[in-house]
């Protein structure tokens, strides 16, 4: 049995006390909303913080509200009220795919928004108890030298595998960062950078209070997981887009790949392929193509890279066929594992 290591509990009732526990234990603090991902951490002694501050009394990090044509919704929210909100389903049922899509129910009655957003990278030689990943010596991500994966790598390799972030990242989100000193507002595109270590822009002294969602009027999203089981698994591959339309014609649009790098990938070209024209087989497939040349997967979780890299242009198709209208449900349960229309 894997047991939790010794730490001091905290237990804030305003976000302006938990700002400040915070700043109290720079370094040696982690939150926690829902536990999913930092308790198993802790277990593994991936994460040992010396204090806990606990959210879960928080109440204006459970708040939602309608604001300047969009919606704020709080970063302590679980999985499910967000699946559950009406308006989250019609009109950004790209977020709400991918929520539904997150672990099993249990789990999304547990995990938060929040919580999803700020999701540890994960590694098949990271994710391992303490007495495995003793025995290769560790790695870089935690108390060793080496990335495991690449030998010869400078930096952690570890792969991002939050499904909300590339649905928001494709609905031009952006989220509410608060600390002791004050707040600030970042676009979730900028709250993540290109390492397994250092994943997150956010400072340590700051927490993630809410995320904030422009007005949906005339943008259709929707999100693609892949997957070995439709149950419960962590994404090995996703596809986030959106496109605001006039008539038939695409005026914009975002795509963005998940889980094939340590941060969510956008792919700007490939978005301007898509501008000024309509969603026919031609734009679609020349948007796929230009999208999956950013797909470089590594040797660190399930499937096989190679597979993974060509599932990067498929999911984007299927994933645009969806926005031009097409039924994909058949096609979603065949790739996705997972037909949605149960979740609720």
């Amino acid at each position: 049995m894997m047991r939790l290591p010794r730490f001091r509990y905290l237990a804030p009732r305003t976000l302006r006390d938990a700002a400040v526990f915070l700043a109290e234990s720079p370094g040696q603090a982690m939150l926690l909303a829902g536990g999913t991902d930092l308790l198993p951490n802790m277990k593994r002694r991936q994460q040992t913080p010396r204090t806990v501050i606990g959210l879960r009394n928080v109440a204006e990090l459970r708040a939602s509200r309608s604001e300047n044509g969009g919606l704020v919704l709080g970063a302590a929210l679980t999985l499910t009220q967000c699946v559950r909100d009406p308006r989250v389903k019609a009109l950004y049922p790209g977020l709400w795919q991918a929520a539904a899509q997150v672990a099993t129910p249990h789990l999304r009655n547990m995990g938060t928004l929040g919580g999803n957003l700020c999701l540890d990278t994960r590694c098949n030689y990271y994710d391992q108890s303490e007495e495995w990943r003793s025995a290769i010596d560790y790695c870089m991500k935690k108390d060793g030298a080496i990335c495991w994966v690449a030998t010869s790598s400078p930096k952690c390799l570890a792969v991002s595998s939050t499904d909300t972030a590339p649905a928001l990242m494709a609905l031009g989100a952006s989220v509410r960062l608060v600390s002791e000193s004050g707040e600030r507002t970042v676009r979730v595109a900028d709250l993540y950078a290109s390492d397994g270590i250092h994943y997150l822009t956010r400072k340590r002294e700051e927490i993630l209070a809410d995320v904030f969602l422009p007005a949906a009027s005339g943008w259709r999203s929707t999100y693609w997981k892949l997957r070995r089981r439709g149950s419960f698994d962590f994404p090995v591959l996703s596809v986030a887009a959106a496109a605001r339309f006039s008539g038939s014609n695409v005026e914009e649009a975002r795509i963005v790949l998940g889980s094939v790098a340590s941060r969510p990938l956008e792919a700007p070209k490939a978005a301007a392929a898509l501008a000024g024209k309509k969603l026919d087989d031609d734009a679609i497939a020349e948007a796929a193509d230009v999208a999956s040349e950013l797909a470089k997967p590594m040797d660190n979780t399930d499937f096989l890279l190679g597979w993974r890299k060509k599932m990067a242009r498929e999911l984007v198709v299927y994933a645009l066929r969806e926005l031009r209208g097409d039924d994909v449900r058949e096609l979603r349960v065949k790739i996705a594992r997972q037909s949605l229309a149960e979740v609720g």
